[in-house]
Formats: C-alpha cells, structure tokens, sequence
C-alpha cells in the first residue's frame, strides 16, 4: 500500500482514512484533500486494483475542479476495493458506509464513480439513515440522475466547442474521435452530432471502431444500450482497430473519455488533432501536455472540460436535505454557461502567461483555494 505520508503537500490530503470489514473482505479508502471552500465532495469508485496513490490522485483533481468552476465544496474521493459485479456488493458496500460514519456527511459526501450506481447511492443514504450522506440517487428518491442525463458529455462538448472558437477551428463539420463510449463519450458523441461534427472513431474495452466519412451515433447509442461494452460489434459499418488506435487517427479533435495515464510522450507525438479535450480524469501525462504545446496541439484539461458532472452535482448537493430538484434545462445551461466560459479563461491565461492549459487552469484554481486558507487561517496570511 502506497505510503500515505508521500502524499502529504502543502495542499494536502488533510484526512487518509483507511478501513477494513473482516466479515465481508471489504477493504477502502477516503482521501479528503483540501476542505478549505467547502465540505468534501467527490465520487465513490469500486473496482479490484484500486490503491490508495490513485483515490489521492483523484481527490487531489476535486480539489481544482471545484475551484476551477468556482463552487463552494472541497476535494476529497473513496475508492472500495472489489468487484462491482460480484453478488456480494451491497454487503461490502454498506460495510464500508458504516466504516466511515464518523466522516460522512459531516466531513464528505459520497457521490457515484466507476463500478457505483444510482442504488448504490440509496443503500449508501439508507445504511446510514441520512439523506444527506450520497448523492446521485434515483429521481424516485429526490436525486438528480446527472449520469442518465450525460451533464459530462455534454460538458465536454461545449468544451470544445468554446475552445475550437478560440481556435478559429469551426467545430461543425470538424472529425472528432472519442476514446470510451460510456456514459461520458456516449453523451459528448451526442452532442456533437447535435453541434455538427462527425465523430469518426469510437473506442471501448473490446477495441476501436474508425469511419473516415463518419460513424452514424444514433445507431451506436441504440447498439450501446443493447449490447453496452460489446456495441461495436453489432454496428453495420467501420474499419475495426486495435484498441488505442483511436489517438492517433486523421480528425480535428480528439477526446479521451475513458481512462487516466492514457496518452504518454510517444502517444502524444503521435496524435493528429489540433485540439485535445479531456473528458476522462488525468489522460494525458505532464510531459505528454509539454509535447502537445511544442507541437502546437491546444489541450482543455480535465479541471475545465469534464466539469459538467461537477455542476450537476452542485445542484444535487443544494437539495439533497430539502429535496429540491432543479429543471433538467437549468442544469444544462449552467454547464453550458460555465464550463464554456472556463474554457475561454483558461485558453486566454495560458496564451498571456505562455504556460500550457494544465498549467493555467491549476493557477486559476490555486489561487482560489489558497484565498480561501489565507481567510479561514489555515496558512498564514502574505
């Protein structure tokens, strides 16, 4: 297990909670990392190779992404060590609840990630008898299904299209590849349709799909929610690829939507868009991002682009005592508004300061947070 003490900057983690259950197997972590605009908020992932490094990695990305929309809420992620799809999932999830009860909701609340569902979210919110404790749980029960709703998707669409706009790059008629076509690529796929590019290439686990003339997205959606992972298959039409293939295809923009650490040095020499959006947490490495600027390739961080969950979860966070449930619409453009006015900001900083996106989109971020330390006095002031 990664050393937890590695971990600790001048930013944080503030909090590493470790815990097991011996009756169930369960084993998980919590990492909350700066609480300094807010309580802590991020999603709750399950799967059998989480580490505690990866939760801190991703609770650390909390931290700026609620900063970098300007919201009120702190960093923080958890991660439970199992198999999403094993029978025994609810007794190892509401082990872990119970584990953390000292933390949640007073410290964070729980929110859905890779492996979790919108029930999930319920057994969370019913094994520690509190409304408050998760969010993301079905409508039927007063939650905002931002999941269903594809808010990040459709995020990282407007994304890029602010940021083709700065580009002088016209997004209609553009060629973009995704790489993943779950609920995020699957609802970018959408949209950009909606916004009139054709979306070319399309990846998940079981390989890659490529259509130079572009791929028809109602047919892939329908395939999807028959067949999930396995769509490509039972789609008419495109070349297959190997899996990864997708990065390096002819298009405009190129959107990585599915796992972190994709996109390395070598990867990143390789890659023909002019403009890539991160719609998956951390793709792209630090020196791959410096690789893209020297070859003049425009890069929206994930801070920026994959924000629009984060919005929606805002709203979901507002009512999760009062059940409150905004409009579908107001969601929509509250992340249309922010996530494309956050491009534009971050792509002008960069350019004016001469630093990359990532590097830009972080100062913006810091300089939140650290204001928000100075005044709580957290860290000294000057």
């Amino acid at each position: 297990m990664t050393d937890s003490l590695s971990l600790v900057d001048d930013w944080g983690p503030e909090k590493i909670v470790v815990v097991s259950h011996r009756r169930t197997g369960m084993k998980g972590v919590l990492v909350i990392d700066n609480t300094a605009r807010g309580v802590g908020k991020g999603g709750t992932r399950m799967g059998p190779t989480v580490t505690v490094g990866e939760v801190a990695r991703l609770a650390r990305v909390m931290t700026w992404k609620w900063a970098g929309v300007d919201l009120f809420y702190g960093g923080a992620k958890a991660g439970i060590v199992a198999d999403p799809a094993a029978p025994d999932k609810e007794a190892v999830l509401r082990a872990f609840a119970r584990a953390l009860s000292n933390e949640v909701p007073r410290e964070y609340v729980m929110g859905l990630d890779m492996g979790l569902t919108e029930d999930d979210a319920a057994i969370i919110q019913d094994e520690l008898g509190d409304r408050g404790a998760a969010v993301g749980t079905p409508q039927h029960l007063g939650g905002v299904a931002y999941d269903k709703l594809g808010v990040t998707g459709y995020g990282v669409a407007e994304a890029a299209d602010a940021a083709a706009g700065t580009l002088g790059l016209p997004l209609s008629g553009s060629r973009v590849a995704l790489q993943g076509f779950g609920a995020v690529g699957a609802a970018a796929a959408q949209r950009f349709t909606e916004l009139g590019a054709g979306v070319v290439a399309v990846s998940t686990a079981h390989g890659t799909l490529h259509a130079p003339a572009g791929l028809d997205v109602p047919a892939l959606l329908r395939a999807r929610e028959a067949y999930g992972d396995h769509c490509l298959a039972h789609y008419e039409g495109g070349t297959a690829l190997p899996s990864d293939a997708e990065l390096t295809v002819d298009c405009e923009v190129l959107v990585p939507a599915a796992l972190q650490d994709v996109i390395d040095d070598d990867t990143a020499h390789r890659i023909k868009a002019r403009l890539v959006v991160e719609g998956a947490n951390l793709p792209t490495s630090p020196s791959a991002q410096t690789v893209l600027a020297a070859r003049g390739v425009t890069v929206v961080p994930d801070i920026v682009a994959n924000a629009g969950g984060v919005v929606a979860a805002a709203f979901a966070m507002d009512g999760r005592y009062s059940g409150f449930r905004p409009e579908t619409p107001q969601i929509f453009r509250a992340v249309s508004s922010r996530l494309r006015a956050n491009t534009t900001t971050v792509l002008e900083e960069a350019a004016r300061r001469n630093v990359t996106p990532h590097d830009a989109g972080r100062g913006l971020a810091e300089e939140r947070v650290r204001a928000a330390m100075v005044s709580k006095g957290r860290i000294p002031r000057g």
